[in-house]
């Protein structure tokens, strides 16, 4: 007589499989970010009027950005600028 196999562990595989898609797309999408150049971003060292990296919301002191590569000056611009609320 042949054993018959629930196939619990393979349904259980397979939701654990599904569950973990997302957040392994997710990794991956992440890692494939790259952030801009300073030219791509167009970015100066002066303000634009009253817009400066310091007010924008993309900005990481002491000097960072999570969208331009390098050091960003906090009195500094680009296109990438987005206003804090």
């Amino acid at each position: 007589m042949a054993k018959r196999q629930t196939g619990r562990s393979r349904r259980a595989f397979i939701g654990a499989a599904m569950a973990g898609l997302p957040a392994t797309l997710l990794l991956r999408t992440a890692a494939a970010f790259d952030k801009m150049t300073k030219p791509q971003a167009e970015y100066r060292d002066t303000p634009n009027g009253i817009y400066s990296c310091g007010m924008c919301t993309l900005f990481v002191a002491p000097d960072g950005c999570k969208v331009v590569e390098g050091a960003i000056s906090k009195d500094g611009w680009c296109k990438a600028f987005a206003a804090v609320d």
